[in-house]
């Protein structure tokens, strides 16, 4: 059984183990794979494991041995799945490995924007401290979190485990979702409708899938409902944003601030609005990618295919 894993280095740049993939087969490992050697590659292969790269219609077409395909990620916009259930291909993909690092990243770009640590330690190493007139000083607004609202966009595991952290922190949340879940409210989380939870967030993080209702929800529309010095988090997907409508926001100072480990295209391009944003912080779609979480990301994928090999597929997308 020959097994081609697509995209290796994101996942594993070195510091994992391909073993228990190895054990199961005739493995190939490419670091990266560019969109047109994606068939080539494939080849006779019977299990491709896939992140980003886009498999097509074409691409299952030339590629005629596939029985299984694993996407080494949540999401599966990638994937041709009409295509592939034609063909009877299993997708499988991986739900619930980085549930603890994006909420933390989360928090960590909500602390960021709250506090400005990075900014501030470059200030005094570049001696602005030193040569200060007071026994203190700071360049941005610093904004204390407890009393404040956090709207939350989406409330799967990821958002759930955003608003917990949240709530330790003394933040009021309200959520805005398709299905609403009564059991998971608390006295300080409360389900509410989009319009509300614009109106009154203090900060909003976006945790929904990239769907055509979701494309493009935060938009020069939305931010009008928003409060003034409203924050933005988005670690979720970058289409949810009209990039265009938020630089303009932050820019004019009705979005104090905002931190995107995500953008339209990826990697990021020299044109992006958001890169002539102010106040906002951009990281290169990180949430996901602590050690911890890629282990068990892997051990998943291994997971997956085993439970296709003994004939009972899990985690299938199709």
């Amino acid at each position: 059984m020959k097994i081609v894993v697509l995209e290796g280095y994101t996942l594993n740049p070195g510091d994992l183990s391909w073993k228990q993939m190895e054990d199961m087969g005739e493995l190939t490992v490419y670091p990266r794979t560019s969109p047109e050697d994606i068939s080539e590659r494939i080849g006779d292969a019977e299990i491709v494991f896939v992140n980003k790269l886009p498999i097509t219609r074409e691409v299952l077409n030339k590629c005629p041995n596939i029985r299984f395909l694993g996407v080494l990620a949540t999401g599966y916009n990638n994937v041709d799945i009409a295509a592939a259930r034609e063909r009877g291909i299993v997708v499988s993909n991986i739900p619930t490995y980085g549930t603890d690092a994006v909420a933390q990243f989360t928090i960590a770009l909500l602390l960021e924007l709250s506090h400005h640590i990075g900014a501030h330690s470059e200030a005094v190493k570049g001696g602005e401290w030193t040569n200060s007139p007071d026994w203190t000083f700071w360049k941005y607004p610093l904004i204390e979190l407890q009393g404040k609202t956090l709207g939350i966009i989406g409330f799967g595991r990821i958002g759930q485990k955003t608003a917990k952290i949240a709530e330790a922190l003394g933040m009021d949340i309200l959520v805005y979702t398709n299905t609403l879940r009564p059991e998971l409210e608390t006295e300080s989380c409360k389900f509410s409708n989009l319009e509300e939870l614009l109106e009154k967030s203090d900060v909003i993080s976006l945790h929904c899938p990239l769907v055509p209702e979701t494309e493009g929800i935060i938009n020069r529309e939305t931010i009008e409902k928003m409060k003034d010095g409203v924050m933005v988090i988005n670690t979720s997907r970058g289409q949810l944003i009209v990039e265009e409508d938020l630089r303009d926001a932050l820019n004019s100072g009705k979005v104090a601030g905002a931190a995107c480990d995500v953008v339209s295209v990826e990697p990021i391009k020299e044109d992006n609005p958001l890169l002539s944003a102010k106040n906002i912080i951009i990281t290169p779609h990180i949430a996901w990618a602590p050690k911890e979480s890629r282990i068990r990301l892997l051990n998943i994928a291994v997971d997956n295919l085993k439970a296709f090999l003994s004939g009972k597929p899990e985690n299938v997308v199709n």
